[in-house]
């Protein structure tokens, strides 16, 4: 074949042939956790935010407090590093900058009757007001996807957490190297798979993991 011929075979893509997908926009969806949650949960999304968005990893957590937790929850306190639809006694919700104001709208949506703050956090750089008093239970969700950050996730929860405190921890497994943060954390932490969730099949077969965990008992 000439050069001439492979020129007149050569077909430029464009978006007449491939249609560009246009950004999806910022939306308000509301949800209610399989009928647990009365009234529904009303959440302000932002898709150009990888943390703006609810995980599946948050959805599984939230159901499990919601249908086996709330109970104990009543009257204490709790740190969440990211975002979850539960309602104890008191909430900090903690996050990075960009997500901040979506965190603090989404608290305007649904008018919240448990006192709940704001705080920005960077794992590893702690600020006082966090930690002038333990919170009673730290939640998790979806915060294993970056390996390098593994040490300074668990230095912020060595931190954050006190004598009797406990932590609920869920992620979905995307690499092999996200469990590797498990095996960091069985090295300082008291860590149980959570077996009581009468949904744990659906979500073990989705690559889901959801753990108990405690700071080790003296010896």
């Amino acid at each position: 074949m000439s050069a001439n011929q492979s020129e007149e075979l050569e077909v430029s893509v464009t978006e007449d042939l491939v249609p560009s997908i246009a950004p999806r926009q910022p939306s308000t969806t509301s949800i209610d956790f399989d009928g647990l949650l009365n009234p529904a949960l009303l959440l302000q999304d932002d898709p150009t935010e990888c943390g703006g968005q609810l995980w599946p990893a948050g959805i599984v957590l939230a159901k499990y407090l919601l249908g086996s937790k709330m109970t104990e929850f009543k009257g204490k306190t709790i740190l969440a590093l990211s975002l979850h639809p539960i309602q104890p006694s008191s909430i900090c919700l903690t996050d990075l900058p960009p997500i901040l104001p979506l965190l603090e709208h989404n608290l305007v949506l649904n008018s919240p009757q448990t006192p709940v703050t704001t705080h920005i956090l960077e794992w590893g750089s702690l600020i006082p007001e966090l930690v002038s008093s333990f919170p009673d239970v730290l939640l998790a969700a979806d915060c294993v996807y970056f390996e390098p950050a593994f040490p300074l996730l668990l230095q912020t929860m060595q931190e954050m957490m006190g004598a009797g405190a406990v932590c609920f921890f869920c992620f979905k497994k995307r690499r092999r190297a996200d469990m590797n943060f498990v095996k960091m954390a069985r090295k300082v932490f008291a860590v149980k798979d959570v077996e009581d969730d009468p949904d744990k099949e659906v979500w073990r077969r989705e690559g889901i993991h959801l753990y108990e965990i405690k700071r080790k008992e003296m010896t």
